[in-house]
């Protein structure tokens, strides 16, 4: 179990006013575009996704490790326009079967997760063959100026500590291609966060396979 009271209830009443608007919202609908089937979401925080499932989707199962926003998450799955199911449990330790997914979805957590290479591995043993992976992250910048901050802030535990865990200098494409996945659609864009933001502001957009049996 992860607790971050804090940073918990910060973003439970912050996310869906900046997250889930505006840019916030085209992300997420193209994240999520074209899935169907079983889907697990791992680190699903409050839920903000839940409203941009297409209809092709048959059920969600929500992982989450954080009590506070794990409460949060029940909530919105009671409201959710599809069946939601919610989970506690961490990415590097799935509760869950080999195969038993036809996507897995990452949305702004890879970043804090412990162990990025064991839930990019667990997320690829509970695919089904030529399962999907879809991730939507911030990353280690390509400007310079903006990765040295970055760089600087998580190397003095600064952004860690007030963003629940956060890490905002990975390299998470890199990571999703060395736990064997097939990228096949990648998308890099910075939103417009604000001066205090500027660190979390790059973000890719991943589409990935799972190998075919």
């Amino acid at each position: 179990m992860k607790r971050h009271p804090v940073f918990a209830r910060l973003y439970a009443r912050l996310a869906p006013v900046h997250l889930t608007k505006g840019e916030g919202a085209a992300h997420r609908a193209t994240l999520l575009a074209g899935l169907s089937g079983r889907v697990l979401e791992i680190g699903a925080g409050s839920g903000l996704n839940f409203g941009f499932y297409p209809p092709s989707v048959t059920a969600v199962i929500a992982l989450e490790p954080e009590p506070y926003l794990r409460a949060k998450l029940i909530e919105a799955a009671r409201r959710a326009p599809l069946p939601v199911e919610v989970v506690e449990g961490v990415a590097e330790e799935l509760p869950f079967t080999s195969g038993s997914f036809a996507a897995v979805v990452f949305s702004l957590v890879l970043c804090s997760v412990d162990d990025p290479a064991a839930a990019l591995a667990e997320a690829r043993r509970v695919l089904e063959p030529g399962g999907e992976l879809r991730a939507y992250e911030h990353v280690l910048s390509r400007s310079p100026r903006l990765a040295r901050w970055q760089n600087l802030l998580d190397r003095v535990q600064v952004w860690p500590r007030l963003g629940g865990g956060c890490h905002p200098n990975r390299d998470t494409l890199a990571a999703i291609e060395a736990a064997g996945f097939e990228v096949v659609r990648l998308e890099r864009f910075r939103e417009d966060l604000g001066p205090l933001l500027a660190p979390a502001s790059p973000l890719i957009m991943v589409r990935a396979l799972s190998a075919r049996a």
